[in-house]
């Protein structure tokens, strides 16, 4: 391990028996399937697309990946706008091993996010809020250290498809109303529509993005 991310993480910490702790050692386990849990992603896939459209020349200000795992998305992003200013933000340590060169790796939780108020122009949260338990803090969490005029963008799925696939207990999907309700506590513009991997593939409904601008 680079000696800089020792000091940055802390070295070895005490075993959290939290559900949160068990969120957290589930994805350090994980770390190390680069099959299921990849650190590069096709920047052609339409959820790496959304972010680049959504954002715009937003993106080449300040970023949070929030959530990142081995940060992919931020990858692309990086090699898009290299100008910009991206935290990779995380609960897995060992996820945040993974993260390139030029992005700042963060670890921590999403229903505390670590950064001050209106810090940061877009704010993304790709298949990562799930698993935050606490969804409406981790939503106020995003909307809190997003900037005034900031774009966020979620991308999650459809609990309307929940069983479809075999997940952890304390997984959660979600309705596009939930969602758009919790954005709009804090966030001026709201939006969401289904999407799916490609541009040219009809959505089947398992994806939706949430768009919101502060």
């Amino acid at each position: 391990m680079k000696a800089w991310l020792k000091n940055l993480f802390g070295g070895s910490k005490p075993e959290d028996p939290t559900p949160l702790g068990e969120i957290r050692r589930s994805f350090d386990r994980a770390s190390s399937d680069e099959e299921h849990f990849p650190s590069t992603i096709d920047p052609r896939i339409y959820h790496v697309q959304l972010l680049l459209e959504y954002f715009g020349d937003q993106a080449s200000g300040c970023i949070l990946d929030n959530g990142c795992g081995k940060g992919r998305f931020a990858r692309v992003l990086h090699e898009r706008h290299p100008q910009a200013n991206i935290v990779a933000f995380d609960l897995s340590e060992a996820m945040l091993h993974y993260v390139p060169e030029g992005i700042r790796p963060c670890s921590g939780t999403m229903t505390h996010l670590p950064f001050a108020s209106d810090s940061f122009d877009c704010v993304y949260a790709t298949e990562s809020l799930e698993h935050a338990v606490a969804i409406d803090i981790a939503v106020a969490e995003m909307c809190r250290v997003l900037k005034p005029g900031g774009r966020l963008v979620i991308i999650d799925k459809n609990a309307e498809h929940w069983g479809r696939f075999k997940t952890p207990q304390w997984e959660k999907w979600f309705r596009r109303e939930e969602l758009e309700k919790l954005l709009r506590r804090d966030c001026k513009d709201v939006s969401s529509r289904f999407i799916s991997y490609w541009d040219d593939v009809e959505p089947d409904g398992l994806f939706v993005a949430w768009l919101a601008q502060k």
